[in-house]
């Protein structure tokens, strides 16, 4: 019978001792719930998490920025429209529009947040049924050509928590149909569509595929024990998201951003 680790306990990863070199700054807004478990996820893939307050004015030496989920200034207004003009993020636009490319993945609010700094097209709104929902849910790489998702293979099925509200993607059919044609669509919700979003998109991408964005959570389902059910309990699926950290590490180790 395999043991699972105790809470708190150090759990053993796969990782390179290459990846600990790389840097993920993990953005913590007033409101945001999340960054803890981002920055875990990134020492659990192997790198080393740097924390990045939104007042900030510096990137300083980070090699990727993660926006995490939660509730950025109680999205009064609108989910992510005030975290928009935190300091910080001009910066984040700038580095992640530059030559350099710097890698940013958005994690539900993260993802809220991209769409309204214009680093993604489409917004996002209140899920169609109008409630809050959170659920194990099924998605579909559609595209591992990203900066975050190298580490799965296109077509692959994963399962990662899903909690929102304000969770439903929209976009006018001349921008979807773009994302379509670009390969931009990089998760899709796979038997079931938690929250209209429309074509079932649950992350999409820039042109460059070094920004990403999905409404899901991969964060929490990193490590064994803790994280979405698998048929026998023990592994296999409460890992899935862990894909998404190993890859930027090793594309930014790999020297080819």
């Amino acid at each position: 019978m395999t043991e699972l680790p105790l809470i708190g306990e150090a759990v053993a990863v796969a990782a390179e001792p290459r990846l600990a070199g790389a840097k993920i700054g993990v953005v913590t807004f007033p409101g945001t719930l999340d960054d803890r478990d981002a920055s875990r996820a990134v020492r659990l893939a192997g790198g080393t998490p740097v924390e990045l307050w939104h007042g900030d004015s510096d990137l300083g030496d980070v090699d990727a920025v993660i926006l995490p989920g939660g509730f950025s200034y109680g999205d009064y207004l609108r989910a992510g429209a005030i975290a928009r003009f935190a300091p910080l993020m001009s910066k984040i636009i700038d580095a992640a529009n530059s030559d350099a490319k710097l890698p940013v993945l958005g994690i539900c609010n993260g993802f809220q947040l991209l769409t309204e700094s214009h680093l993604l097209p489409g917004s996002m709104i209140k899920n169609d049924h109008l409630k809050f929902i959170c659920r194990d849910q099924v998605l579909r790489v559609e595209n591992n050509s990203t900066y975050w998702t190298g580490d799965y293979a296109a077509g692959q099925e994963i399962t990662v928590p899903l909690k929102n509200q304000d969770g439903q993607y929209i976009a006018d059919e001349k921008t979807l149909d773009a994302l379509e044609a670009e390969g931009r669509v990089v998760f899709r919700y796979v038997g079931f569509n938690p929250n209209g979003s429309r074509r079932d998109i649950a992350g999409i991408s820039n042109a460059a595929g070094n920004v990403v964005g999905l409404m899901p959570h991969p964060e929490h389902a990193v490590e064994v024990g803790f994280g979405p059910e698998s048929l026998d309990g023990i592994g296999g699926s409460d890992t899935e998201g862990l894909g998404l950290f190993t890859s930027v590490l090793n594309k930014i180790v790999g020297g080819d951003k």
